[in-house]
């Protein structure tokens, strides 16, 4: 197998045109370094090159020095590497960089100003565009960090993910279906960051409750307890991850069902989370992409849900339904201005619900 080597120089207005890196005797961290910090579902198979599929699943770590460097390996999928990382640098402007081979080495920052620094490096795309493996950094020297003690999980489809939201590098209908993820910059990382709080992800495009589109093959309860949910694959350790808050945000893609398939369903699903995280508040939300028609279908649904649930003794479970639609993206899903007003109302809710 053939291994490329990609040095990707990222460039953004904070740091100006790109300059000859200047590293002062830079040492190279593993990614079993115990200051690293990893939030997401990961396979630690191989501590030296953690393995992650899902959106949103992030790496974070403190360090000195003027320049940082990464490496990362990328899932090769019928010859082509494609996975998207959001890159963000202490509080600049995040940034979106796209790995080219099977290992890459990846400059993310240079003519840093001298002292401490953090990164962010998040997967932006999704399960089904193939693995990321982290497996180490370059820096000057690397220190400890402690990240937030809040948690949420976001549960959903293609709108969690944030797919179609991101048209920086091609327009809609353009380019590759994946060239338009950032999940980053979705709705919940957004809510998150919002709040000081870590987040997880635990979406894939087209799953729904009882129905997916697109001959996925899965539906939600079926890969909930995975680490790689695209496949029914890999168990999950919930104990890695116990959020304070998590949000369910299905039925797009289940459309309009039977309501006593669809309700007993989400119930269930209710239950299931619940074995897990026995004290954690559940928000469900609505849809915040359906049309006029699938809106007060989900809204009189998730109402009953939550009224079933609450009369047998689960006061933790309430809803959310958002101010409008939000369609401004690729395929009618919010666009990535929209996921901030999405992020805003949800904000707002999550802050009043846990007095944050």
């Amino acid at each position: 197998m053939k291994y490329f080597l990609c040095f990707i120089l990222a460039l953004s207005s904070v740091y100006g045109f790109a300059k000859p890196l200047h590293t002062g005797n830079p040492n190279f961290y593993r990614a079993d370094d115990p200051r690293i910090k990893y939030v997401g579902r990961i396979d630690y198979s191989n501590p030296l090159a953690p393995r992650f599929w899902n959106p949103g699943v992030y790496v974070q770590a403190k360090f000195k020095g003027t320049s940082l460097e990464i490496t990362v390996n990328d899932e090769t999928l019928f010859g082509v590497t494609h996975n998207y990382l959001e890159i963000v640098i202490d509080n600049n402007k995040p940034f979106r960089i796209q790995t080219t081979g099977k290992t890459c080495v990846l400059k993310v920052a240079d003519n840093l100003p001298p002292g401490v620094h953090t990164v962010t490096i998040c997967k932006d795309t999704e399960s089904g565009i193939g693995y990321i493996e982290f497996t180490g950094l370059k820096c000057a020297q690397l220190l400890d960090m402690k990240l937030p003690k809040r948690k949420i999980e976001f549960i959903g489809d293609s709108i969690t993910c944030g797919t179609g939201s991101d048209l920086s590098v091609e327009p809609c209908d353009h380019g590759n279906w994946y060239d338009q993820h950032n999940a980053y910059m979705s709705y919940g990382p957004t809510t998150a960051r919002n709040l000081n709080a870590q987040w997880q992800l635990t979406a894939v495009s087209g799953i729904g409750l009882i129905y997916s589109c697109c001959n996925i093959g899965i539906t939600l309860p079926q890969v909930f307890d995975k680490v790689m949910l695209r496949d029914d694959s890999i168990k999950w350790n919930f104990n890695k991850y116990t959020p304070d808050v998590v949000t369910i945000c299905v039925g797009q893609n289940d459309g309009k069902q039977d309501s006593v398939a669809f309700c007993s369903a989400y119930v269930s699903f209710i239950h299931n989370i619940r074995t897990h995280y026995p004290k954690t508040d559940i928000v469900c939300l609505n849809s915040p992409m359906a049309n006029g028609e699938l809106t007060p279908i989900l809204k009189k649904y998730i109402t009953s849900i939550v009224q079933s649930v609450n009369s047998n003794g689960d006061k933790k479970v309430s809803y959310f339904f958002f101010s409008r639609s939000f369609n401004d993206g690729c395929g009618g899903h919010p666009s990535m201005a929209q996921h901030v007003l999405i992020a805003d109302e949800l904000t707002t809710y999550i802050k009043n619900l846990k007095g944050w």
